[in-house]
């Protein structure tokens, strides 16, 4: 399509939906056509497996965009590299005034929106973006001192104070009434995940559509793994294919412990800006002078899931055929490997952010820590899960385990790899001659 009058680009990230999305809802406002354009960076792609889930998650996401915009007679432009080269492309292309996107807050974004930012002020171009995937960012919620909340409990009482004082918070942004300004255009450098190298999981994006009753017997049914008992939202809320302001708003009429959930992914991405060394050190410095054993062969027995701890081994089984794992699972794999293996926490942080379609630098740093006893708001380090004691509480049935673990029970499953009375006193050991 020829266009000679000025245009702004949308840039969407972590953000994919046209409903309720503040950057784009600005850049539909701002009286320019808009140009929609997503970018399979080549810095993250390139460090990633040739069939992982994710990115077949973003690709079907964005075609279900493109559905949606096909009555505008318009799709988003996908391009293949890396920002910066992708924008001067655009420019020297378009007669672009501004580029629009919303806030990202990993270290990584950071310093990608910080050089794509100077690039465009040296041809003139503004870049604006704004708050969309937190209801709370940066220092809106600290302390009376203005440093930032390292306890949950106090951060998620003024997070709750800081909503009561400004619902304006939780208003929908209705960028979907405004897509009449998009560009008519059906150009895009990438038609399919062929195209960089990828292979498509069939089936891996849904909408997602909120079950009020599972919202509403959270409480009851959440730690049960064999139950269809949480939202799984998580996938959701990591690319943005839902509305965190439309969440909160249901979870505020409908469950505060599903709100209180919501309230640590945001706890934990304020961690991650105040305190950024997270993503490389433990919170606690004097958590890295713990001895950790990292027996290579106890490693692979945890991500094959052949401990001989069923409840182990079904949650990771369940997460490398699927990409999910149960929450309650999560937490009694990860403290399996720091505080029965002794293995690095960071070990298994990395094998999750690998294998977790949901993945999210923040909340699974956070968690990784906090099961590791080195972070902010952690448990304690002689706090360790009896991963025997919590299959019979949550999983008493065996059902769960039954599904990934079918062999359990017979005498072809294996058996437990370290003894549990001996691993506790071990690790109980280790951590106080550190500490």
């Amino acid at each position: 399509m020829d266009i000679t009058q000025p245009i702004v680009v949308f840039w969407f990230r972590r953000d994919l939906r046209l409903n309720d999305n503040t950057g784009l809802y600005n850049a539909l406002v701002s009286g320019y056509k808009v140009l929609p354009v997503f970018i399979f960076d080549k810095k993250i792609l390139n460090k990633l497996d040739t069939d992982d889930k994710r990115v077949s998650f973003i690709y079907q996401a964005l075609g279900h965009i493109n559905q949606l915009l096909q009555p505008f007679d318009s799709s988003i432009q996908m391009l293949h590299d890396e920002p910066l080269a992708a924008f001067e492309k655009l420019l020297s292309k378009y007669p672009v005034n501004a580029v629009y996107a919303n806030h990202d807050y990993e270290p990584y974004a950071r310093e990608r929106d910080l050089q794509v930012k100077k690039l465009l002020a040296e041809k003139g171009v503004l870049f604006r973006t704004f708050k969309d995937q937190v209801i709370f960012e940066k220092n809106e919620i600290s302390k009376p001192d203005g440093d930032p909340y390292t306890v949950f409990t106090p951060y998620s009482h003024k997070w709750m104070s800081g909503l009561k004082h400004d619902l304006d918070c939780l208003h929908n942004r209705n960028s979907e009434k405004y897509l009449f300004n998009l560009i008519q255009n059906d150009q895009s450098a990438v038609t399919g995940l062929s195209d960089i190298g990828f292979s498509e999981a069939k089936e891996t994006f849904k909408p997602f559509r909120i079950d009020l009753q599972i919202i509403e017997n959270y409480n009851e049914t959440r730690n049960l793994p064999a139950l269809n008992g949480t939202s799984k939202v998580s996938v959701h809320l990591r690319f943005g294919t839902v509305s965190i302001r439309q969440l909160v708003a249901v979870a505020l009429e409908t469950n505060e412990v599903w709100l209180n959930e919501l309230i640590w992914r945001e706890f934990f991405m304020q961690i991650l800006w105040h305190f950024p060394h997270v993503a490389s050190q433990p919170f606690k410095p004097k958590y890295q002078f713990i001895k950790w054993v990292n027996n290579e062969k106890d490693y692979d027995s945890w991500c094959c899931g052949i401990t001989g701890f069923p409840l182990v081994d079904a949650g990771m089984r369940e997460l490398n055929s699927t990409g999910y794992m149960h929450n309650r699972v999560r937490m009694v794999t990860a403290s399996f490997l720091v505080k029965h293996l002794l293995i690095n926490w960071q070990w298994g942080e990395t094998y999750f952010a690998d294998k977790l379609l949901d993945f999210e630098l923040s909340s699974n740093n956070g968690n990784w820590q906090w099961a590791a006893g080195t972070g902010c708001d952690a448990a304690p380090y002689f706090r360790i899960f009896n991963p025997t004691t919590q299959a019979e509480k949550f999983d008493y049935d065996h059902k769960y385990i039954m599904k990934w673990v079918p062999e359990y029970g017979s005498a072809s499953y294996c058996k437990p790899i370290i003894d549990h009375v001996y691993a506790r006193s071990r690790t109980l050991q280790t951590y106080k001659a550190a500490l």
